[in-house]
C-alpha cells in the first residue's frame, strides 16, 4: 500500500497531478481542491495517497489533507459511489460543507455532485449521516470539543511519525505553524515544509 508520496510535481492537469519520486513517475488523480493545493510544477511537494487495486490495474488517488482523504474512503464505501464520484464530490464540496449537507440530510444539495443523481445522494447521506458526529475528530472535521483535548501537535505527530518522518524532521516542520490552529491545519502546515527538508 502506497500511503503518501513525497517527490516533484512533474506535470498537473485538471484531474490529475504527475509526480517525479527518485525518477519513477506516479500518476495520482485529485480532486480540485487538493490539486490547487500543490506548488507550481518543478517544485517538492507531498501528497497522501489511497492506491486501489483492481483486475485490470492499479490506480492512486491523492490527497492534501488527511480529512478529505478519510472523507473519499467513506465515500467509496457506499453502494454507487466510486473514485471517481468521490472525487467530484470533494471537488464541488469542500470536505466541511459536504459533511454539514450530509449531517443536515439535504439531498437536493448532495445530489448536484457531478455524477450523483436523488436515489444516490439518498445513498449517501443514510450510510454516513451517523457517523460525522462519532467520527469528526477522526477526520478533522468537526468544531473542536468543548472539554480541553491534547494539544493539536500530538495528533498530528503520531500521523507525521506514522507516515515514516523522524521527530527531529517534525519538529523542524512544526515550527512557524498558527497559535491555536487545528489538527488540520497543523498537519497541512507540517507537510508543506517537509516536501521542501
Amino acid at each position: 500500500m502506497i500511503a503518501f508520496l513525497k517527490g516533484i510535481v512533474a506535470m498537473k492537469s485538471s484531474s490529475k497531478a504527475y509526480f517525479d519520486v527518485n525518477g519513477v513517475g506516479f500518476e495520482v488523480n485529485m480532486s480540485l481542491t487538493s490539486l490547487s493545493a500543490l506548488p507550481d510544477v518543478g517544485m517538492p511537494a507531498t501528497v497522501l495517497t489511497y492506491m486501489q487495486v483492481r483486475d485490470d490495474g492499479m490506480a492512486l488517488f491523492g490527497f492534501s489533507t488527511e480529512g478529505e482523504k478519510a472523507l473519499f474512503e467513506k465515500l467509496i464505501g457506499v453502494s454507487g459511489v466510486g473514485p471517481k464520484v468521490a472525487l467530484a464530490a470533494l471537488s464541488y464540496f469542500s470536505p466541511d460543507d459536504l459533511v454539514t449537507a450530509i449531517a443536515a440530510e439535504d439531498v437536493a444539495r448532495v445530489s448536484k455532485i457531478p455524477g450523483i443523481g436523488k436515489k444516490t445522494a439518498s445513498r449517501i447521506i443514510l450510510d454516513l449521516k451517523g457517523s460525522f458526529e462519532m467520527n469528526a475528530a477522526q477526520l478533522r472535521l468537526g468544531q473542536a470539543e468543548a472539554a480541553p483535548a491534547a494539544p493539536a501537535d500530538n495528533g498530528v505527530r503520531d500521523a507525521l511519525l506514522s507516515m515514516g518522518f523522524t521527530t527531529a524532521e517534525i519538529d523542524l516542520a512544526l515550527k512557524g505553524a498558527p497559535e491555536g490552529a487545528g489538527e488540520s491545519t497543523l498537519l497541512q502546515h507540517a507537510l508543506k515544509r517537509l516536501s521542501f527538508l
